[in-house]
């Protein structure tokens, strides 16, 4: 089983992530990951950590001669901004008078919450871990999974569909979000300039406004086969695992698979998608008039292009900061301010991918099995080759 979790905070040493359950003798191309960790980091209305960081993966374990051997992948993403906190978030005893507190709570943050929690009297611990700083390691691992799959000849990628009030109304085939990852540059990863140069004038609007802005990201997943996940139980469907992985993420306030939210206001006969049947097509000659079902139907993948959107809400931390509360003294103040973006809808792209990739990864391993990718192909093959007869 494909299982994985991350360590480290925002300004700590390290992030640290751990894969566990990827077969042997998956072949692990450095340049990618570090591709995928460099689309992380783009994006305009992006903050003036980038300029600091330049994440690169270290692999410790797992993997020899380029390739893994079956055995827990364990990574370490150096946090190059360390050296200015060394003093202010030492893990021995250290001076407290450097500790640079959070005094009063950001609304629509971790801070309040988290400090009730875990009973401390100010919220700088919480917004170490609750940063969006963490899901790099995820985009290390999430990139693994991708190579993984893409083995089996499945692809995921992300383009913006929305930022702030300026929407892509049309629905993007597969080609135009492919060539976006070509790009040398990237400013907010939508496939329409026109629509996306609008994108780019809201950001500057918020941007001079001391505010923040949020948006639609959506996750295509290609070559996805029919029958990963099930039916069988609720918390085996792939959509409900897709639903989970991508609102897990820092800032995703509501998931849609597909057409679900149009779907809603709309009858039965205008939102099924009709089977046809052309023996050349996909994976078993069945077809789609649409995709209104985002690739799932029931639980299952169905053999299309797998959709998945994620609405993004505003950064909690503001240059013109909200109303809040002081901690220690409980008498209204400006919400504190730490340094952020303007703007991550690409970003969050990006770690989405990831998030979806490592949900189909499991998914494919738990169907195919496998304790090297010679068995694993193996086993994938001889499935493809029962859906031609089916």
């Amino acid at each position: 089983m494909l299982r994985y979790f991350t360590a480290g905070e925002s300004h700590g040493e390290a992030l640290v992530a751990f894969l566990s359950g990827v077969p042997a003798g998956l072949k692990i191309d450095q340049a990618f990951l570090e591709r995928e960790l460099w689309r992380r980091q783009q994006g305009y209305g992006r903050g003036g950590r980038m300029k600091i960081e330049r994440d690169t993966a270290h692999i410790v374990s797992g993997v020899r001669h380029g390739a893994t051997i079956g055995s827990p992948i364990a990574l370490e993403i150096e946090n190059r901004d360390w050296k200015n906190w060394q003093d202010a978030l030492p893990v021995g005893e250290g001076d407290s008078s450097m500790h640079k507190a959070v005094a009063s709570p950001r609304p629509g943050h971790a801070d309040l919450a988290g400090a009730l929690k875990y009973n401390f009297p100010e919220a700088r611990y919480v917004l170490e871990r609750a940063s969006a700083r963490e899901s790099a390691a995820r985009v290390a691992i999430g990139a693994i999974a991708k190579l993984l799959l893409r083995e089996l000849g499945i692809e995921v990628l992300s383009h913006v569909v929305a930022t702030g009030s300026v929407t892509l109304s049309e629905s993007v085939p597969w080609k135009k979000i492919r060539n976006l990852y070509d790009r040398d540059e990237v400013v907010l990863n939508c496939t329409d300039p026109d629509v996306e140069q609008h994108m780019k004038e809201e950001v500057d609007k918020v941007l001079k406004s001391g505010d923040s802005l949020g948006g639609v990201f959506e996750v295509a997943a290609y070559r996805v086969p029919p029958g990963l996940g099930t039916y069988a139980q609720w918390d085996e469907r792939l959509d409900a695992m897709l639903a989970a992985a991508v609102m897990s993420l820092q800032a995703v306030k509501a998931v849609e698979i597909g057409a679900g939210v149009a779907s809603a206001y709309a009858p039965g006969s205008t939102v099924h998608d009709e089977i046809g049947y052309n023996a050349t097509s996909g994976f078993t000659g069945f077809s789609r008039a649409h995709n209104h079902a985002g690739g799932i139907e029931g639980g299952v993948s169905n053999g299309e292009e797998i959709r998945v959107r994620g609405y993004l809400k505003p950064i909690s931390t503001l240059r013109r900061p909200l109303q809040s509360v002081d901690f220690a003294t409980r008498e209204p103040v400006k919400a504190a301010y730490e340094r952020s973006d303007v703007c991550v809808v690409p970003a969050a792209g990006v770690a989405a991918e990831a998030m979806v990739a490592l949900t189909l990864a499991r998914c494919a391993l738990e169907k195919f099995g496998g304790d090297s990718m010679v068995e694993t192909l193996r086993n994938f093959q001889g499935y493809c080759q029962q859906l031609k007869r089916f």
